[in-house]
């Protein structure tokens, strides 16, 4: 499905899912005020787009970091042999949720996230040895300047100008400004409670008139408070937003770019924050160097054509006047999913290993 395919209402309704989910009883019926038709086309409509793949998931997204989780990023090489091989072996294991086969030095990138006392070093360790790898870097985040995903379905451009930057944990508490955050060094104290609504709020919403309502009586609550609740985790900064999360590719945005930057040290936090203001950057990330990768910068950029993908990174080369780059392609998708908190989910990934051979 490619975008021209998309009618206007498909595309109004894709914008408001991915940006502006209404927190209220009858969302499909308030979406579809806005556009102009009714509750039951909107269901019918989303429907349609999520059995396209086009719209992956609707529900809560959550701050990996203040909920006790570990993250990272990790660059393997493989052999070009071994690559499919290895990437369904990561693929088992639940703490991965992006998986990437991209051109350059390192031909396969994921994300990794473990809970509270899981060890990263050690547990990419066990998967290099696993999946073959021939090595391995942990790319953890140093620095957050920008996490802002939000494509202009009506206009076809990235539109990512409404971002998050993670509080004042983190050193500050900012929303599309000149905000610079590190990682913090401690999770916030959940409760049970907390940790219930985590569970309950990042499943797939369902496509029905009052969604909610199961939810709701499932905590032991009631809707209004459902949704007060939600506003108290977005306040503690522990819920970042309720939205969709589209497939952007099948949503026309064919080319993604991870765009790489050898930045001097002195600049690191200049340029991030010239870099986090270009609505075609979804996100972007201060990250460790190592003597055979040089580069400190990760930015993500999103257009529908390589052509766009390549102006956008000269755009920002010349406002920052760097030369030292790289733009990384992702060729495959291996896995893109939410990470799910607090279940029990576990995989062996030796078993995996053992099965895929």
């Amino acid at each position: 499905m490619y975008h021209d395919e998309f009618e206007l209402v498909d595309r109004e309704i894709m914008n408001i899912l991915q940006s502006d989910f209404p927190l209220v009883r009858e969302p499909y019926r308030a979406i579809g005020n806005r556009c102009g038709v009714g509750e039951a086309e909107v269901i019918d409509r989303v429907q349609e787009l999520k059995r396209k793949n086009v719209v992956r998931q609707i529900g809560a997204i959550f701050d990996t970091r203040r909920l006790g989780y570990t993250s990272t990023l990790v660059a393997m090489r493989f052999s070009d042999d071994d690559l499919d091989r290895g990437a369904q072996i990561l693929n088992a294991h639940p703490g991965i949720s992006h998986n990437y086969a991209r051109n350059g030095e390192f031909n396969l990138w994921f994300t990794l996230a473990l809970p509270p006392g899981k060890d990263i070093a050690s547990e990419v360790s066990k998967l290099t040895r696993l999946s073959g790898a021939e090595t391995a870097r942990l790319l953890p985040t140093i620095r957050f300047f920008k996490i802002g995903v939000n494509f202009d379905m009506v206009n076809r451009v990235s539109n990512a100008t409404d971002y998050f930057v993670p509080d004042a944990q983190y050193g500050n508490d900012a929303k599309n400004g000149d905000a610079t955050t590190s990682v913090p060094s401690a999770a916030t104290d959940l409760s049970e409670f907390d940790i219930n609504f985590v569970r309950e709020l990042q499943e797939d919403l369902p496509l029905d008139p009052r969604p909610f309502d199961a939810m709701a009586d499932r905590l032991g609550f009631t809707v209004a408070e459902l949704f007060a609740k939600a506003d108290e985790m977005m306040d503690r900064r522990l819920m970042r937003r309720y939205a969709a999360v589209l497939h952007h590719r099948r949503a026309g945005f064919s080319a993604n770019a991870m765009a790489v930057w050898n930045v001097p040290e002195e600049r690191a936090v200049e340029v991030g924050q010239l870099m986090a203001r270009h609505p075609a950057v979804t996100h972007c990330y201060e990250r460790p160097r190592y003597e055979d990768w040089r580069f400190s910068h990760f930015t993500m950029i999103h257009a529908v054509t390589r052509d766009e993908c390549e102006d956008i990174a000269r755009d920002l080369a010349g406002e920052t006047e760097l030369e030292d780059y790289q733009l990384l392609y992702s060729h495959r998708e291996y896995k893109k999913t939410r990470v799910r908190y607090f279940v029990d989910d576990n995989v062996d990934v030796e078993r995996a290993a053992a099965l895929i051979g």
